[in-house]
Parts: C-alpha cells; sequence; structure tokens
C-alpha cells in the first residue's frame, strides 16, 4: 500500500513545506498533527477505521521557516524556467544550461545570465549571443523571487491538484 506515492505537505499558513512518502503522511495525520485536504484516489483500511489516502496535507501548527535565497544550480534553473527552453519554448526534461553571453566573452554563472535550452538550441546558438545566432529568449533571465519551493519534475507532472497549493495555474 505505501509505495512511492507522494504527498505535499502545508504549512499552517497554506505555503508549501515539502513533499513527503505516503506512509509519512498518513503517521502526521493520524498523530492528529495535520489534516487531509486532497483525497489521493482511494483509501487506507483497517478493522476499525478507513482513512482517504491524502494527497496534499496541511499542518495545525505553523513551522517558522529561515528565508534562503536559492543556490544557482541545475535544477533551480529548470524550475525557474517551467522545464521549457528558452530558445524555441518545447517543453523537455533533458535540457543544458546556456549562458546568454558565452563565459569566454566574460559572461557570468549568475541568475541573469543563465537559462534552460534543449540540446539542439544549445548547438546552434554555440559560442554565440542569442543576437549573432538569431534565436531570441522568450523570458529574460532573472534569480528567482519569494517562495522558491522546488517540487521535482517527475512528481509535479503526477498531480495536478497540486496547482492551486503552488501558485501553477498555468502548469510550465
Amino acid at each position: 500500500m505505501f509505495d512511492d506515492r507522494h504527498v505535499l505537505l502545508l504549512n499552517q499558513n497554506y505555503t508549501p513545506l515539502n513533499v513527503l512518502k505516503l506512509k509519512r503522511a498518513v503517521l502526521l495525520i493520524l498523530a492528529g498533527k495535520a489534516e487531509l485536504m486532497e483525497n489521493g484516489r482511494g483509501e487506507v483500511r483497517s478493522v476499525s477505521f478507513s482513512l482517504p489516502l491524502p494527497s496534499v496535507i496541511r499542518m495545525h501548527y505553523f513551522i517558522k521557516r529561515p528565508y534562503f535565497p536559492p543556490k544557482l544550480t541545475k535544477v533551480e534553473v529548470f524550475n525557474r524556467d517551467g522545464y521549457i527552453c528558452q530558445y524555441c519554448g518545447r517543453e523537455n526534461q533533458k535540457l543544458t544550461l546556456d549562458h546568454v553571453i558565452p563565459r569566454y566573452r566574460k559572461g557570468e554563472h549568475a541568475w541573469d545570465n543563465v537559462v534552460s535550452a534543449c540540446d539542439a538550441c544549445n548547438r546552434h546558438k554555440a559560442g554565440r549571443t542569442p543576437a549573432e545566432a538569431g534565436m531570441k529568449l522568450i523570458h529574460e533571465p532573472r534569480a528567482p523571487q519569494g517562495n522558491h519551493f522546488v517540487v521535482p519534475y517527475r512528481v509535479l507532472r503526477q498531480h495536478a491538484e497540486w496547482d492551486k497549493y503552488l501558485g501553477n495555474g498555468d502548469r510550465p
């Protein structure tokens, strides 16, 4: 029953905290520390009760989390760009990082100079700027703002019901 299903954990104020395994989420509900927000299709049964399988749960108390600005990593850049190539606009899980101004031309490895690119676009651009390669960026790169909670790509695609809690009204 408790396979690799994932559950979104929300803070008391409905901000995302973490992605949990199903077993941990059920234990939080049974301990009275969290409440069920979304049913994950199915139920857990015992002799004396049955509990809907959670997909989203919310803590009964507020968990204070310190703010740390996101580190510049591949995963963070891909999540910022919604796993979409910033040159051709195709959604792709196999992306590379591209420096808008190439590093050999003194382009920095910074949020405002790094974008997601598919292999074909990255090869076409090569060591040139987008203008020199005749390419245009879909969005200008910048550092993520606010809550930068990251859900792994493979998990996000399995749970459309999480969108309203993650602010993904228009899925990437």
